[in-house]
């Protein structure tokens, strides 16, 4: 559920982290994985865990209570922001970089209005913004990044109506509340994984959610699917 790996000093272009820290990636793309401690790798002092879901994030946490956690919220098994923020709460003196494809604005305002614990930034962001993360971390500061920030400043973002969904998109979501797969939808439409995907993101924009679990909730209140058809 949880492994760890030993690193060495963080010196990339800039002044080394002196802090000693403890770092948990609950990251479950083995790309971002690998990109992460390959920042961290030079820093000798620090420690590196690896979590693959909610429970074992919460095991690493009760061991080693100051640490900080790179998440992206999108991959990992959070129902929704209010579990997020119940463990945050729980381990007060944990400190959160979140990094993720896609968030919603109401993610982000709701998330960072609620505690200070939380860095955002984005995976599609310069590399620089993620080094700036990790040294305000190192620092017990946070860091939010331009991106989130014109979000944040944003007057225009004010409880917008989520455009209608297609009926591709509908039939879809009624899929994934079924619990299947992209690669099982794929299959089942004659589509390709990457057409399915782009599907998913912009359902989940639609609809100003970012999980599955999110997804199956809208297709239960729209009746796009009755509560036998799924385990909660």
């Amino acid at each position: 559920m949880a492994d760890c790996v030993k690193l060495r000093t963080f010196t990339a272009g800039f002044s080394t982290l002196t802090v000693m820290r403890n770092y948990i990636i609950a990251d479950n793309q083995e790309l971002t994985r690998f990109a992460l401690e390959s920042l961290l790798r030079n820093d000798e002092e620090n420690t590196v865990f690896r979590a693959s879901d909610k429970a074992g994030l919460v095991t690493l946490l009760k061991e080693h209570e100051i640490a900080v956690v790179l998440l992206d919220y999108t991959l990992f098994d959070f129902s929704d922001e209010d579990q997020l923020l119940i463990v945050a709460e729980r381990f007060k003196q944990s400190q959160w970089i979140l990094i993720s494809e896609e968030l919603t604005p109401q993610f982000i305002r709701r998330v960072a209005y609620s505690s200070h614990q939380f860095s955002i930034v984005f995976k599609d962001g310069p590399l620089s913004e993620i080094r700036e993360a990790l040294q305000a971390t190192s620092r017990n500061n946070r860091f939010i990044s331009q991106r989130a920030l014109e979000v944040l400043l944003s007057q225009q973002q004010e409880e917008e109506k989520p455009a209608l969904l297609t009926q591709t998109e509908t039939e879809i979501v009624k899929a994934i509340a079924q619990g299947k797969t992209t690669k099982e939808i794929a299959a089942e439409r004659f589509s390709s994984i990457h057409t399915i995907t782009t599907h998913r993101k912009n359902i989940f924009r639609k609809l100003g959610i970012n999980t599955a679990h999110e997804a199956t909730k809208y297709a239960l209140r729209a009746g796009l699917i009755d509560s036998s058809e799924f385990y909660i």
